[in-house]
């Protein structure tokens, strides 16, 4: 399996491309990022600046596009602060969904926390001992204590590389009287989250994140040492960052350039980041820190292959490229892939029953196979009119493999599984060409049945046959057990079967 994971982060948006190993480990094949800055006057206006919105936008499809040519069968995506506190975030983020049918997962400081945490213990041998680690973004940082085992203490405070730049409204030099400013807003903020850390112990301060590298890479190349190919591991005195600090502290943004390891892209605020971490270390009583290439991006990833795991169901390795799509749609959405292949199973069987009066083909079974593994996805979003929810998830959810008629037709299936049957009075159905809409109509009433018949998610209704008249069809389940409830539950959804096909339908155990 290839996955994909998007970091749409206040400073910066990244993206891997990992191969899954089969020990549920993983190879990265691909890293990107742009640095744009999303958060730019966010904390001062509580606004995405139009650039921002707009080029944040255009990256994120660039990476989407890079992930489908790559043959990625998911993308994991998430929004960290910027985006959580502007006004026009969920706008930002309905964008994405209609631009690139991702949709990104708005997460919080905590689980931020954790994910980078996961991260970490995987890039860092932290040999049974307790480690903090900190992550500086760039409108909140992260702290988290925790061993190769578990996690103890993950907290959140809002102090960040953008957020302090739009407290400062200047990127130039800082005096002593805005220096001493600067750092008691720091402690204020900071000091009760690093002295609970503190009451949990920990051996080692571990740093993660592109401003807590850059400050590391940069005052390793000040003290004297040669570029590394990666800075994973290696250690750097407090002492040598707060060196560094002064002298960026003292210069213009341009004149921070001229500092081996700072980039033009982090010349505006790195000045700030150096304060900030410099004290978090003093608060943390720590003498150096570990600096770590790992971060949220791989977090996502390791929590994603977790999660998969725990499910009863393996991950599909289908060779339809349709049915691996919709099944890596459904785990997405938290829907029960076993219990959804359950209803699956069942509709295929009515569906074939029945060929000799629908008169419809492979093409129009295989959309039901599909519908009936998503038509629970709307779940996710709130039970309430989730059979809506799931149609607009289908349609805005770039399934991979299939046209854009397959999509529509999914989602019309899934969308009328349960409540308001399909009618002309309805907009969305009245659009439909009278083909499409009889495919519509045989396939919800044939899911509709088989969601009947496994009612009590009991998996009780094995196999299902029909017989024909020319004015009945009797549906008659198979299994080892009673299912009364099931019987009853599909005699009471048979309505739309019975009009599509215009025969009247029982429902009847098999004697």
């Amino acid at each position: 399996m290839k996955l994909a994971a998007i970091d749409i982060g206040t400073n910066s948006i990244h993206m891997i491309v990992v191969q899954v190993r089969s020990n549920n480990t993983f190879d990265v094949s691909e890293r990107e990022k742009e640095m744009v800055k999303l958060g730019e006057g966010v904390f001062a206006t509580n606004r995405l600046s139009d650039r921002a919105y707009q080029e944040g936008l255009e990256v994120i499809r660039r990476y989407v596009q890079l992930a489908d040519q790559l043959g990625v069968d998911e993308i994991i995506t998430a929004a960290t602060s910027a985006t959580r506190e502007a006004q026009n975030g969920r706008e930002f983020l309905d964008a994405i969904m209609k631009k690139t049918g991702i949709t990104p997962q708005v997460i919080s400081g905590k689980e931020e926390a954790r994910l980078i945490f996961l991260a970490v213990r995987q890039a860092i041998a932290l040999q049974g001992k307790k480690a903090l680690v900190l992550d500086i973004g760039g409108g909140s940082t992260e702290a988290v204590v925790g061993d190769d085992q578990e996690v103890l203490f993950r907290s959140s405070v809002k102090l960040g590389v953008r957020r302090l730049l739009d407290m400062f409204e200047h990127q130039g030099p800082i005096g002593k009287e805005a220096l001493k400013v600067l750092e008691a807003h720091i402690k204020q903020i900071a000091h009760g989250v690093i002295n609970e850390a503190k009451q949990h112990g920990f051996a080692q301060v571990i740093g993660t994140s592109g401003t807590i590298r850059t400050l590391g890479e940069a005052a390793l190349l000040e003290n004297g040492g040669d570029e590394l190919p990666s800075v994973n591991a290696e250690k750097v005195s407090r002492t040598d960052l707060e060196k560094l600090t002064k002298k960026l502290l003292k210069a213009e943004a341009e004149e921070r350039t001229n500092v081996k390891g700072i980039n033009s892209r982090r010349a505006d605020a790195i000045h700030l980041g150096g304060v900030l971490l410099t004290q978090l270390l003093q608060l943390a009583d720590a003498k150096e820190i570990t600096l770590c290439d790992a971060s949220l991006r791989e977090g996502l990833i390791i929590d994603y292959i977790q999660q998969y795991a725990k499910k009863r169901v393996p991950l599909p390795e289908h060779k339809d490229l349709r049915y691996r799509s919709a099944a890596h749609l459904a785990f997405k959405f938290d829907v029960d892939l076993e219990q959804a292949s359950h209803v699956a199973a069942l509709s295929t069987q009515i569906f074939c029953e029945l060929s000799s009066l629908h008169s419809l083909k492979v093409y129009e079974q295989h959309i039901l196979e599909y519908a009936a593994l998503l038509h629970e996805v709307g779940q996710y979003i709130s039970f309430k009119r989730y059979h809506k929810n799931s149609r607009y998830i289908i349609k805005h959810a770039r399934l991979r493999g299939f046209t854009n008629e397959e999509i529509l037709l999914v989602g019309h299936v899934a969308r009328y599984h349960r409540k308001a049957e399909p009618s002309k009075s309805q907009k969305k159905y009245r659009k439909l060409s009278k083909r499409q809409q009889k495919i519509v109509d045989v396939l919800v009433g044939v899911l509709r049945i088989a969601i009947g018949l496994n009612t009590t998610k009991n998996q009780l209704v094995q196999e299902v046959r029909c017989q024909i008249s020319k004015k009945e069809i009797q549906i008659i389940p198979l299994g080892s057990s009673t299912f009364d409830i099931e019987l009853w539950a599909a005699e009471r959804n048979k309505k739309v079967l019975e009009k599509a096909l215009d025969r009247e339908i029982t429902v009847l155990a098999n004697t």
